[in-house]
C-alpha cells in the first residue's frame, strides 16, 4: 500500500515523557540488539531469543501473549514504540503478562550492570519519592483552590 503507517517517525521523547532520555536510549539499544532481522520490529523468534538471553525463557503461548499485550497495530510484531510501551506500562504497574514483567525488570537492572543495580534501585526509589512529593504538592494546591472556591461560594450564598 502507498500509505505506510506514520508510526515509523514517532518521537519517543515526547511520546513517553515518563521515561528518561537515558532509559529510552538504553531500551532502544536493547531493541536494536535483539532485532536480528534489522527490520525495525521484534518478531516472536527474536522475542523468544531475548527472553532466553535474559534468563526467562517463555513458552510459545506466553510469547504470543506478551506481543499481544503491547501490539497496538495487531501486526503480531513489536515495534520500537510498542517495546517502549512495555517499560512505560511497567512504571505504571499495568503490565499483565509475567513475561513482560520479567522483561521490564531484567532490562532495567541489566543496563546498570549488577554492581549498579543497588544504586539503580536507590535512584529509582528516590525518583519515586520525588514524584510522590510533586504529586502531594499538586494535590495540596488543588485542595486549597477547591477550599477557596467553596468559601467564595459560601460568601455569595450569604
Amino acid at each position: 500500500g502507498g500509505n505506510m503507517p506514520s508510526q515509523k517517525r514517532f518521537n519517543p521523547y515526547t511520546e513517553f515523557p515518563d521515561l528518561t532520555r537515558k532509559e529510552i536510549r538504553e531500551y532502544e539499544a536493547t531493541f536494536k540488539k535483539y532485532d536480528t532481522g534489522k527490520d525495525g520490529f521484534l518478531d516472536l523468534q527474536e522475542l523468544k531469543y531475548m527472553m532466553e538471553k535474559l534468563g526467562h525463557p517463555q513458552t510459545h503461548i506466553a510469547l504470543k501473549a506478551m506481543i499481544k499485550e503491547v501490539d497496538e497495530d495487531y501486526d503480531g510484531l513489536i515495534s520500537l514504540r510498542e517495546f517502549l510501551l512495555i517499560f512505560y506500562k511497567a512504571t505504571k504497574g499495568t503490565l499483565q503478562s509475567q513475561g513482560l514483567k520479567h522483561l521490564a525488570k531484567e532490562v532495567d537492572v541489566d543496563k546498570e550492570g549488577v554492581g549498579g543495580a543497588k544504586n539503580f534501585f536507590e535512584a529509582k526509589i528516590n525518583a519515586q519519592a520525588r514524584d510522590k512529593r510533586n504529586e502531594d504538592e499538586i494535590k495540596a494546591e488543588q485542595a486549597e483552590k477547591r477550599e477557596e472556591k467553596k468559601q467564595a461560594a459560601a460568601r455569595k450564598a450569604n
